[in-house]
């Protein structure tokens, strides 16, 4: 059972366009100088399941909505990654146009490498970009797109996995 902290129905700061954000409850990483300290309790907010996921595919059906992003709290956390990755499959399923993106502290290569959990290198397959790396304050930027430290990369998830190298995407990084 995961919980979450919030569904924003329209998001213009975690992703290009217009998107739906489900912030996830439950972090390890506890970065200094999180905006969202309050999601790193895993029990913070409400219980997550059918409900919020039929919520979340209703809202992105509209054709002013580019995609998800996933935030948190962590949703690549091992408690996490199952029903965060049941979402994800019914995004793509049921509303193939739209971009995912994903805000993780893990470490896009150690994902892809399947150390993160049962579920994270699937869920990482479900992905168009991954905003990866722990949020680090001495790096923190505010100039910076989509991201909050110099630290975190904006990484083309289809692409890296089939080149087996980290490739970013360029066109998010200026």
């Amino acid at each position: 059972m995961m919980n979450y902290a919030d569904i924003k129905k329209v998001d213009v700061a975690n992703g290009p366009g217009v998107r739906v954000s489900l912030f996830v409850s439950g972090c390890s990483h506890r970065c200094e100088g999180c905006f969202n300290p309050e999601t790193w309790d895993f029990q913070y907010g409400r219980p997550f399941g059918p409900e919020q996921i039929q919520e979340i595919l209703s809202l992105l059906d509209r054709p002013h909505i580019k995609g998800l992003s996933l935030l948190g709290g962590e949703p690549f956390d091992p408690q996490n990654q199952g029903p965060v990755l049941e979402l994800a499959r019914l995004v793509r399923q049921n509303l193939p146009g739209k971009t995912i993106w994903c805000y993780s502290g893990y470490l896009f290569e150690d994902l892809a490498a399947g150390t993160i959990g049962d579920h994270g290198r699937a869920l990482l397959e479900q992905l168009d970009v991954l905003v990866d790396g722990p949020f680090v304050l001495s790096k923190k930027d505010l100039g910076l797109r989509f991201r909050g430290s110099a630290n975190q990369r904006i990484i083309d998830v289809p692409a890296s996995l089939k080149a087996g190298e980290t490739r970013l995407a360029l066109e998010y990084m200026s």
